[in-house]
């Protein structure tokens, strides 16, 4: 799949970029770690859920805006294991969600064989951020890739529109850029139902 092929006639003036398979796997751990800690069965993350709180942690508040929800997937993947609904192109691709924050858009792509994931999402990161009529980017990367990480602090630190607020979301606190920063496992925990009263008693 070349970046091309996430062009879009029109975008939303929020744009989520995340990468599935790294979100899917961020959710299996914790899900693991909280059901032992907790003692009780932790529920898949609730998609919808996840993608509000981003578009909270990324600045957008309740009103009737468009969010466009990009995911971006290893060719092999065909479901994230650990969401609900979690099939990447049977119940996430294509389908639309309204809540507090307006509607939500998902679209769902594959990287393609002559190109590999990170390049994937570096490109589609400089598509979106090239377009002046977006106007808050949140981009969930694989955070565990040093080496991802880096190259997209440049890609960032290069983009000069100053109406843009962008936001990476990782599990610690990342070296600093072009760009906010917020914790990815505060929204994972909502999405997945387990409070903070929870964790402070135990």
């Amino acid at each position: 799949m070349k970046v091309q092929d996430t062009n879009q006639d029109r975008w939303s003036e929020n744009v989520i970029i995340a990468d599935a398979d790294y979100i899917d796997k961020v959710a299996f751990h914790l899900t693991v770690n909280f059901e032992r800690m907790l003692g009780r069965r932790v529920p898949p993350a609730d998609f919808a859920q996840w993608a509000e709180c981003v578009a909270l942690d990324g600045g957008l508040r309740p009103g009737a805006h468009q969010t466009d929800v990009v995911l971006l997937h290893d060719k092999q993947t065909v479901r994230m294991e650990n969401f609900a609904p979690g099939h990447l192109g049977n119940e996430l691709n294509g389908q639309a969600f309204q809540g507090n924050l307006g509607e939500f858009s998902i679209h769902a792509f594959p990287a393609e064989e002559m190109v590999d994931k990170d390049n994937f999402y570096l490109d589609t990161v400089q598509m979106v951020c090239a377009q002046k009529e977006i106007k808050r980017v949140m981009l969930v990367p694989d955070g565990e890739n040093a080496e991802l990480y880096t190259k997209l602090r440049n890609l960032l630190a290069r983009v000069e529109d100053e109406d843009k607020r962008i936001t990476v979301f990782g599990m610690e606190p990342m070296a600093g850029g072009n760009f906010r920063q917020e914790i990815l496992g505060y929204s994972m925990l909502r999405a997945l139902g387990i409070k903070a009263e929870e964790i402070t008693e135990q």
